[in-house]
């Protein structure tokens, strides 16, 4: 059975996710952004292993939540599952950051280079980055007047570009991005008109483990079935900038795996 981390797990998608795999006897780890919200979590999900606290919309809780998560030890899989919605007015963070950037974008590239490599990484897109482009001239929506659901969709499209990105640079790790449809959760809102039956399984397949058919890398999925994403997301240009501009924003560069020494 695996070992999984899930953050933003304590509600919606990620926490279905998480009840999933630990109905089928995988170990998870889930995440709040507050105290209030573990104590819900655990009372939701009381086989738990454990719920860690920490809010991933600044540089400093994200780092602290990695920290929390390689304190316990290692992971077969982490679900990059944290993220706000398409509704979303325009505001900083405490590190001068547009709020969407900074969780949906910024959290699930430092959590990538700061937690200790696993065996899976699965990063929740969105069907809305099909129409999006990367504005990686504008990432933090300096030049451009805020439209919050352009800014929901460009952060979706960023996560597949990292999923990509890594499956390059991480060859013994499968990386794969995902949209879980149009979902009525609290962030789909409630005229959102897709299955929730099938909105939590794709990641909790690919990060379990047990089925051959997801040890895959670089792809992108719907419902456990793949499908072609945008094609920015597949520009390895595109990839390393954004991998360029999160390292030098956040000050957490990503590691790179040695390539393996010829025996003498």
């Amino acid at each position: 059975m695996s070992r999984i981390f899930i953050s933003g797990s304590s509600t919606g998608l990620g926490l279905m996710a998480a009840e999933w795999l630990a109905r089928r006897g995988h170990r998870v780890v889930l995440h709040a952004r507050n105290a209030v919200r573990a104590n819900d979590a655990r009372a939701a999900l009381p086989q738990a292993e454990a719920v860690l606290t920490g809010d991933v919309s600044t540089i400093a809780g994200t780092r602290e939540v990695a920290t929390q998560v390689n304190a316990l030890g290692t992971f077969d899989a982490v679900i990059h599952n944290a993220a706000v919605g398409y509704r979303e007015a325009h505001r900083l963070t405490a590190d001068g950051l547009p709020h969407v950037f900074a969780i949906n974008t910024l959290s699930a590239y430092m959590l990538t280079a700061l937690i200790e490599r696993p065996k899976r990484l699965v990063y929740l897109s969105s069907g809305m980055h099909h129409h999006a482009g990367a504005h990686l001239d504008d990432i933090l929506w300096q030049k451009r007047r805020w439209n919050g659901s352009e800014a929901y969709a460009e952060s979706k499209l960023h996560d597949a570009m990292l999923a990509f990105a890594i499956a390059r640079r991480w060859p013994d790790v499968f990386a794969n991005a995902l949209e879980p449809g149009w979902v009525p959760t609290r962030m789909g809102g409630p005229g959102a008109p897709d299955d929730m039956d099938q909105a939590h399984l794709t990641q909790a397949w690919l990060a379990a483990g047990d089925d051959p058919q997801a040890d895959v890398t670089g792809r992108y999925f719907y419902h456990m079935k793949r499908m072609e994403p945008n094609p920015q997301a597949l520009d390895t240009g595109l990839q390393d900038r954004l991998i360029a501009i999160c390292g030098e924003i956040s000050g957490v560069a990503l590691p790179r795996i040695s390539p393996p020494v010829a025996p003498a």
